[in-house]
């Protein structure tokens, strides 16, 4: 869980799902994102996190969130320009939904689709 101190009195508690969800619909809406996958997973982790959908968040000691997103791209585009912008989608999404600001964003780029024809390349 992922806790964040308010200025006045309390406290945040947000569920690992959410920032999951955040993070998956934030890269999903990039134009050339085929699908976010966790094909390249250990199969021990696809069956213990099965909510997870191919993002994997990681909270450090000091608090630092690290986030690592597994994609499928369009053939079309440019693959490190698809990546770029989907960091900078999920880090403008994780500070205006939850005030959160990632340490690090890594895309892994598992496989580019080459059976669809992607007409707006």
């Amino acid at each position: 869980m992922a806790e964040k101190n308010q200025q006045g009195s309390g406290k945040i508690t947000l569920d690992r799902k959410i920032l999951v969800s955040i993070i998956n619909l934030a890269a999903k809406e990039i134009s050339g994102v085929e699908s976010v996958t966790n094909s390249a997973r250990p199969w021990i982790k696809k069956v213990f996190n099965r909510y997870d959908d191919g993002v994997e968040i990681k909270f450090e000691k000091n608090g630092a969130l690290t986030v690592d997103v597994y994609l499928n791209v369009y053939i079309g585009y440019s693959v490190p320009d698809v990546a770029y912008r989907v960091q900078e989608n999920i880090r403008n999404s994780l500070a205006t939904m939850v005030a959160l600001k990632p340490l690090k964003i890594n895309i892994h780029v598992i496989n580019v689709d080459c059976d669809t024809e992607v007409q707006n390349a």
